[in-house]
């Protein structure tokens, strides 16, 4: 069996702008029910998703057992009001906003809670993220409140730093996590943090022509050494593709992602990888 331990069910890989308008007027669920198709067909019997703000991973979490599959949800992704996120969840400006948002999840039967504490990547400029990152005391606040209603921590996460915030604040997965440095690597080695690399939204944009394909080389090369890195030195990790994400499409998704990090991380350790994260993130 096949884990996918970051999906966006939302997404189609093509079009964010298509993929929203889909789903505008509500969850369309003969989509969501030929993608969770195709998982059964490529034998992904896991998946993971990282919410959306549409209903779409809810719809699919409540349908998935007719398919075999084990789907956990978030429901949708919680982000600091102005800063990335507004696709995949709901803002907040105030701690009693955010705990507000904690009980919505409780309410709608979420798995779990997931929080952006940066933003993505520029695939333009090597190094670059593209909206600043969640204050390290605040994070912390966060990850206790939702620990303290029984919900394990989801983290969207890149850079040296906010990773190593988000290891210190004790969230349960970091995903992404781009642009490490030698202590960030060992902070999260040293933890029990499970990363989640998702190599697959930048290694197959690699020849696409939509971004210069030097800078994504660079972020691929650099990313394979990091995981390599923690995987030697203790670091448990698990393979997520960030299925839906341009140019990764789902169900094949996951077999790119294990492909990529099988170059730098044993098979053994990613099935490890995926034990923990059925664990820490268990239906509630």
């Amino acid at each position: 069996m096949l884990y996918e331990c970051h999906a966006h069910i939302m997404l189609d890989g093509v079009s964010q702008r298509e993929a929203q308008a889909r789903h505008a007027s509500g969850p369309d669920e003969s989509w969501v029910r030929a993608k969770l198709e195709e998982y059964k067909a490529a034998g992904v019997g896991y998946i993971r998703d990282g919410g959306d703000k549409f209903g779409v991973s809810a719809l699919a979490a409540r349908i998935a057992p007719e398919y075999g599959v084990s789907f956990r949800t978030p429901c949708f992704a919680i982000h600091r009001k102005g800063r990335y996120g507004n696709m995949l969840g709901r803002s907040y400006e105030t701690m009693a906003e955010y705990r507000a948002l904690v009980a919505e999840v409780k309410e709608l039967g979420g798995d779990f809670i997931k929080i952006m504490a940066t933003g993505i990547l520029d695939f333009n400029e090597y190094g670059k993220l593209t909206s600043e990152p969640l204050r390290e005391d605040e994070l912390g606040e966060m990850v206790r409140i939702a620990h303290g209603e029984g919900f394990a921590v989801m983290a969207h996460c890149n850079g040296a730093d906010p990773v190593k915030a988000a290891v210190a604040a004790g969230v349960d997965s970091i995903e992404h996590g781009f642009y490490m440095d030698e202590q960030a690597m060992s902070d999260l080695a040293a933890s029990d943090t499970v990363w989640v690399p998702t190599f697959a939204p930048i290694c197959n944009l690699i020849g696409s022509g939509l971004f210069p394909d030097e800078v994504l080389r660079r972020i691929a090369e650099n990313h394979a050494l990091e995981l390599a890195r923690v995987s030697y030195i203790g670091g448990v990790v698990a393979p997520g593709s960030d299925a839906g994400a341009m140019n990764v499409p789902h169900a094949s998704g996951i077999q790119d992602e294990y492909g990529y990090m099988k170059a730098s991380v044993s098979e053994d350790a990613l099935r490890e990888g995926e034990g923990m994260i059925e664990l820490l993130f268990q239906r509630r």
